[in-house]
């Protein structure tokens, strides 16, 4: 189950210097000047979780496969886009294919790097490009809505679920605010994810700040946090310049120079992290002598669902879970301790799988 995350912001504000250290490979161009990003490039990411090492050291696990998260590097941004200004209609194509966007926003001082709009004002930089989303959408949802009236004229169900979920969008959207505010019911959960719209994908505030501020923020990812924390939104303070120069680095040397740095952890890692809290997703474990491996699945998953994420064959002849809790496991010293101390449950279809789950599945073949 893959999960993309596309990195978006105005020119020069850091975004392929910050692909560049998610990937550890300089596969995007990080140039002083606008469009530097043609094609969008993708790249795979590890998620970080102590709780797998834990597991691996216990059961003694010959191999560690983390989950992973896939990063899709989008080319700048600018004020037109949604006219095809820049190279506008082919990157918020890109935006469309992904599950959530992390926004980069310079917030450094630097008169070597130039602003495209020749300024440093993060929450402006934020207002261009969700404006520009906005529009796009209205254009999408005005051309949707047209192309539906013969169906609406023949009260076609699925076009009529349609059209009132473009109306209530449109509504949003005309007042100046992004799709992703409609309330939308649980019977219309699937057709409003089908419509694709660009201002319902959740949004990261990445803020790249200068070295110095790397530790503690600044003025600038203040104001940020601030606007995310009024949308409802997250945000993520990071230095690109730092990240990229550890992402060089071997493990030992990485946490000397994050001592030297003052930083407890490397911000790509709280980077990843918030952008799996923010997608919804949790993780659960399959762990043996042969492999300690971690599984994303969403909030709400159920054991069957959990054991697809595997194989298909799994959840189609799904039996039971057996399920210890992370804390359970750890507390035991691994399986056969848990289940002597009675802490391995067997579950059945209807178990909503917890994250830290570690689990073992029966199914029928």
């Amino acid at each position: 189950m893959g999960f993309k995350m596309g990195i978006v912001g105005l020119p020069n504000v850091g975004k392929s210097t910050l692909f560049n250290a998610l990937t550890k490979t300089a596969a995007a161009q990080a140039a002083n000047f606008p469009f530097c990003t043609i094609e969008p490039n993708v790249g795979e990411v590890a998620v970080p979780d102590e709780r797998l090492d834990k597991l691996a050291a216990i059961a003694q696990s010959k191999q560690i496969i983390p989950t992973r998260m896939t990063f899709v590097d989008i080319a700048g941004l600018v004020k037109g886009a949604s006219k095809g200004e820049g190279l506008g209609n082919q990157f918020l194509a890109n935006i469309r294919e992904v599950d959530a966007i992390a926004h980069v926003l310079r917030c450094f001082e630097d008169g070597d790097v130039t602003h495209v709009e020749g300024r440093v004002d993060p929450v402006a930089d934020a207002e261009v490009i969700e404006t520009e989303l906005m529009l796009a959408d209205l254009e999408s949802i005005e051309k949707r809505r047209a192309g539906l009236v013969r169906k609406l004229k023949g009260n076609d169900k699925e076009a009529v679920q349609q059209d009132r979920l473009l109306a209530a969008a449109q509504a949003e959207l005309e007042e100046g605010r992004p799709a992703r505010v409609v309330a939308v019911d649980a019977e219309d959960a699937k057709a409003w994810k089908n419509l694709q719209l660009l201002t319902t994908k959740p949004i990261l505030y990445v803020c790249n700040v200068d070295e110095a501020s790397a530790a503690s923020g600044n003025a600038h990812s203040e104001k940020v946090r601030e606007m995310a924390e009024a949308q409802g939104a997250a945000s993520v303070v990071i230095s690109a310049q730092i990240e990229e120069e550890i992402s060089q680095l071997d493990a030992d040397e990485a946490e000397m120079f994050l001592d030297e740095m003052g930083l407890k952890e490397a911000g790509l890692d709280r980077l990843i992290r918030a952008g799996h809290k923010l997608l919804k997703l949790e993780t659960y474990f399959t762990v043996g002598p042969k492999e300690a491996r971690a599984w994303t699945i969403r909030q709400g998953t159920s054991a069957p669902q959990a054991a697809g994420v595997i194989h298909g064959d799994f959840e189609k002849g799904f039996i039971r879970a057996e399920t210890i809790a992370y804390d359970d496991f750890i507390a035991c010293n691994g399986e056969q301790g848990a289940k002597e101390a009675g802490k391995m449950r067997a579950e059945g279809k209807g178990y909503i799988v917890k994250d830290g789950d570690v689990m073992h599945f029966l199914f029928n073949t």
